[in-house]
């Protein structure tokens, strides 16, 4: 019985923009292997891989959200659960040794994030009540955070311990002044197990993690040019996690659980991004 509704949950999981956006994947990098002479059958493949872990993220995702529903703070815990993907590049730059590099890399991500919030929210058809909600807090929020990640680019590398502290205390005071979330009881039949949380979260960190790789085999494949592909693959398909996760809240017309899942991943990133910093100074030695 419990079988038979999980697998009744996860194919209802699977909605009409879901199908679209895998569609949309293959025929743009086969288009693509087409019109610039790639390799058709290595992207076929290869766009096939990403749609499987674009259908991993989601799924665990639905997975994690149904099992917390219930939970206080569930905005914030699936901001934090969605940056797993992030950490392990950054544990994976830490040990290669290119920890700026993989400091930096999550800090695009604070762009891009309230860009999906917004399409998200449109969606589902709930965007001016997205928008109302705590709203103040939501733009000072994504403009410091963005302000953060657009400093880290432009400081100097010797000025990067003063970004440290500096987005320390920004990042820290923006965490604790976030709106409270309250438990909300649930009346609908409980159908999956709390356990089911954890191989979801496993899923998605490593699902999350693969994603960057198989589409850069993809776009080798399919010799778009890299323009394109870094606008159109790194800065959509790679927030893919917290986009569905967006989708999954507001679905559930959790309008708050949505802005603090975008906010408290921007916030995130910058730890992210302070971790990594703050490891290569330890490692070479600050240079003021």
């Amino acid at each position: 019985m419990w079988e038979k509704a999980m697998k009744q949950f996860l194919v209802n999981s699977v909605g009409r923009l879901d199908m679209i956006c895998w569609i949309l994947v293959i025929t743009f990098f086969c288009g693509c292997s087409l019109i610039f002479n790639g390799n058709f059958n290595q992207s076929f493949i290869a766009a096939g891989g990403v749609v499987l872990v674009m259908i991993l993220i989601g799924l665990s995702i639905e997975v994690i959200i149904e099992t917390l529903k219930d939970v206080r703070g569930l905005g914030t815990i699936t901001g934090f659960i969605t940056n797993g993907p992030e950490l392990v590049c950054l544990i994976v730059g830490l040990l290669v040794g290119d920890v700026l590099f993989a400091a930096s890399t999550p800090l695009g991500s604070n762009f891009m994030n309230p860009i999906l919030l917004i399409t998200a929210a449109l969606v589902c058809r709930v965007f001016l009540k997205t928008l109302k909600t705590n709203w103040r807090y939501s733009l000072t929020c994504i403009l410091l955070t963005a302000g953060l990640a657009v400093s880290f680019y432009a400081v100097p590398i010797h000025y990067h311990m003063f970004w440290v502290v500096i987005a320390l205390a920004v990042s820290g005071v923006l965490f604790i002044k976030r709106p409270p979330e309250e438990a909300e009881e649930s009346m609908e039949e409980e159908f999956i197990a709390k356990w089911s949380m954890i191989p979801a979260i496993v899923v998605l960190i490593f699902a999350g993690y693969f994603l960057d790789p198989v589409v850069s085999f993809a776009s080798q494949q399919c010799h778009a040019p890299k323009g394109v592909i870094g606008f159109f693959v790194l800065a959509t398909l790679s927030s893919w996690p917290e986009f569905k996760c967006c989708l999954a809240l507001l679905n559930r017309r959790k309008y708050l659980a949505a802005i603090l899942n975008i906010t408290v991943s921007n916030i995130t990133n910058i730890w992210l991004a302070i971790a990594g910093v703050a490891t290569y100074f330890f490692m070479t030695g600050p240079k003021i």
